[in-house]
């Protein structure tokens, strides 16, 4: 185990301006150490979903014996609030463990993300409501409460950093996505009270990008739309730090600056890489950069600790050319637009299906020793 976060290619980032933070909890890994030990390495940051959750519950033992005790006790056990009941568990005690992180970088780092049912990611006052009992329920500085940039989710974000509830906003796969989002965070600081006291970050989607793309490439087959394959991903994002760059920096910015108010980091998220032929860490390597943060799963982070680079900032590199993949994309015939939409609709329906099939393990697990 390293001895200081500067030790190895995680604490060459930091020292770039980046943190990295797991997407991934489970049980055993706050029982036995292993996320203690990470956070020694330079891991900064916690994300969790339904579908991290799904694997972690319904796939292991691991929660069987605390399902057993919530049956056999007084509290309602349906199989919701059992979820609830093991992921708020799990939610707080990482949060416990990143305390020391927060309180060392001022309330910059150290988060654990707790994410609001996808079942309810078209419904703006039922986010709200829940967003904020899950808030209390886990009653943590360092806690992050998951929204998705949907249509219906983005004025429940303001609401939220109005109320200064810490906010990760997530499924953000377009630049126009990302411009709404970053409006409702500086709306809702402009309502706050203390500003200062709030975080958040705007989990900017990468590899599904590419994965998306690419297809529709392949199906083109021009060397022109081939030769593309792999590049838009990362070009999205280099736009979408442009983005950052100039609402941080703006004049409606300056006075909630002047009052301690901190930007809302870009996430770069699904930065796993879903093709084999790409190279495994890429969008880490490509995405390196001032005050954002890159959330890997274990084997993405143990890839980019064996054999990671880090050769200086690279996002605010080639945004020329960056802008040049978009237009040749749509030259190809490629519209981005409908890739996002098609991109933020399955990331809803993927997450809503494990929350769906989750409650359903649950269900057949509280049956089993009721």
């Amino acid at each position: 185990m390293s001895e200081k976060p500067n030790d190895g290619v995680v604490g060459e980032l930091l020292e770039e301006g980046q943190s990295i933070w797991l997407d991934y909890i489970r049980r055993d890994m706050l029982e036995n150490g292993e996320l203690s030990e990470l956070v020694a390495e330079g891991v900064r940051g916690v994300t969790s979903n339904p579908s991290i959750f799904e694997a972690a519950i319904a796939d292991t033992e691991l929660y069987d014996d605390e399902i057993r005790r919530i049956v056999g006790g007084d509290g309602a056990d349906d199989a919701n609030s059992i979820y609830e009941a093991l992921a708020i568990a799990d939610i707080t005690q990482a949060c416990d463990v990143l305390r020391p992180v927060y309180d060392a970088s001022g309330g910059t780092d150290g988060f654990v993300s707790f994410e609001v049912s996808p079942l309810l990611a078209h419904d703006t006052a039922a986010t709200i409501d829940e967003a904020r009992r899950l808030w209390a329920a886990v009653d943590r500085p360092n806690l992050m409460i998951k929204v998705p940039a949907t249509t219906e989710g983005v004025p429940a974000i303001e609401e939220l950093i109005a109320d200064g509830i810490n906010v990760n906003v997530t499924l953000i796969f377009s630049l126009d996505a990302y411009r709404q989002v970053v409006d409702a965070y500086i709306s809702g600081l402009e309502r706050c009270e203390r500003p200062a006291n709030v975080a958040s970050v705007a989990s900017f989607f990468v590899s599904r990008v590419d994965s998306e793309v690419d297809k529709r490439l392949e199906s083109i087959g021009t060397d022109e739309a081939l030769g593309l394959r792999g590049r838009i991903a990362i070009a999205n994002s280099r736009l979408a730090y442009t983005i950052y760059e100039e609402k941080f920096s703006s004049s409606r910015w300056e006075p909630l600056a002047k009052r301690g108010a901190k930007p809302q980091r870009l996430l770069w998220a699904s930065t796993s890489t879903k093709n084999p032929d790409y190279n495994d860490v890429m969008y880490i390597e490509e995405l390196i950069g001032d005050n954002t943060v890159n959330t890997v799963p274990p084997n993405t982070l143990e890839a980019f600790k064996d054999h990671g680079k880090v050769s200086g900032s690279a996002i605010d590199s080639e945004i020329d050319q960056a802008a040049a993949d978009m237009a040749l994309l749509a030259a190809t015939g490629v519209d981005i637009d409908d890739v996002t939409d098609v991109l933020i609709s399955e990331g809803v329906n993927k997450f809503a299906d494990a929350f769906d099939q989750l409650l359903q393990a649950i269900e057949s697990k509280r049956a089993s020793v009721a």
